[in-house]
């Protein structure tokens, strides 16, 4: 995130409950204009993530800079 939207810092939080694995990354950098390189980016993310039964959501975090955030399923008690 920092590399695309000029970000001075990235707080990265991970919580394990019995059924999932949460993700969130934040960034106080500006919400990213419409991609012009190519590469799979946030689209790729979302594929691997929906692959493996997960949710995803991106976009701009309250307060300012960009919000990434995945919910992965996880087999109870592994």
């Amino acid at each position: 995130m920092r590399r695309h939207a000029g970000a001075t810092r990235t707080w990265v939080n991970v919580h394990r409950a019995a059924d999932a694995l949460e993700i969130d990354v934040r960034d106080d950098g500006a919400v990213p204009a419409k991609a012009s390189r190519t590469g799979h980016g946030l689209i790729g993310m979302r594929e691997r993530v929906v692959l493996y039964g997960g949710e995803l959501s991106t976009g701009p975090a309250a307060g300012g800079g960009f919000r990434v955030h995945a919910v992965l399923p996880t087999e109870a008690g592994a």
